[in-house]
């Protein structure tokens, strides 16, 4: 009796855990599409769940309110630490707080436990990146990519290919001359695939304005197209910092110091710690700039 009863009890935990489960995928593509509003109306209904709390936490992190989804994704973790989900949400929070060594220490055991929970896998190639390791970040953002659009969310899948162009631009720049034609030819044609698929996405304008400001004439550098690019990823989101960077850094070439003071004062402002806006002031350039130790 005693057995059969244990039997019964570990299969209900077994389906009681499956019910658990968070379908993801569905979630990060529903909280992009989601207005905050009705994200907060539905955490405010008596029938509120765990997904719509991670629903609202993602909400917080696509409108750059890092503090609100912390403590969203906190929560839920204090609730049930088993939502390995909100551990990453955390993490993200304390990467895009300039955490990283913390952040990675998050990322690295919840992949441990769920090798292909793809959010997590595209924050820590940000870490990566941010550490200079482009070698690491290329291979994580390749991992998604060769996972598939049927496997990861539409964003974190565009992402990817965001991430590798990035990644094989500063190989390149830091390699010899085979490793510019292997590596620097990969840069353009994955951003025009993350353009096909999230064509108005903020992070693909300012990776495709990135490369046209960056990359030499040769091989296809247009400075005109680097501030179209960039001036419409600031519109579709006013608090990108990266973006301000980007167009500070063209009114640099332009001659132009007081925009460049204002243009990357205004990317401080939004973020201090950025790292991309602290490189261009201190003209250290290890992520590439303008008119710095290229």
């Amino acid at each position: 009796m005693k057995k059969t009863l244990c039997l019964i009890l570990f299969f209900c935990l077994i389906f009681f855990g499956k019910c658990l489960a968070l379908d993801w995928k569905k979630l990060h593509e529903k909280a992009d599409e989601q207005p905050l509003t009705q994200s907060l109306m539905a955490v405010q209904q008596a029938t509120a769940s765990i997904e719509d709390n991670y629903v609202l936490g993602l909400v917080y992190l696509n409108q750059h309110r890092d503090k609100e989804a912390g403590d969203v994704f906190r929560k839920i973790q204090e609730n049930d630490p088993a939502i390995f989900e909100a551990k990453w949400g955390i993490a993200e929070v304390l990467r895009r707080q300039h955490k990283i060594t913390e952040a990675q220490n998050m990322l690295v055991e919840v992949l441990k436990g769920h090798p292909e929970f793809y959010p997590a896998v595209i924050s820590l190639a940000y870490a990566k990146y941010i550490q200079l390791d482009f070698q690491e970040s290329a291979r994580l953002a390749l991992k998604v990519i060769e996972a598939g659009r049927e496997k990861a969310d539409l964003s974190n899948y565009t992402r990817a290919f965001c991430i590798y162009a990035g990644a094989k631009g500063m190989i390149a720049h830091y390699g010899g001359p085979i490793s510019k034609l292997i590596n620097g030819t990969a840069a353009k044609p994955n951003l025009d695939k993350a353009e096909e698929l999230q064509p108005n996405s903020p992070g693909v304008l300012f990776g495709l304005g990135s490369f046209y400001l960056l990359a030499p004439k040769l091989v296809g550098g247009d400075k005109v197209k680097s501030e179209e690019y960039i001036r419409k990823a600031i519109k579709i989101d006013p608090n990108f910092a990266d973006a301000y960077v980007r167009l500070a850094q063209i009114y640099k070439i332009k001659g132009d110091t007081a925009r460049f003071n204002k243009y990357l004062n205004k990317a401080l402002e939004i973020d201090s710690g950025n790292e991309l806006a602290l490189d261009a002031k201190s003209g250290a350039c290890k992520y590439i700039c303008i008119g710095g130790k290229e």
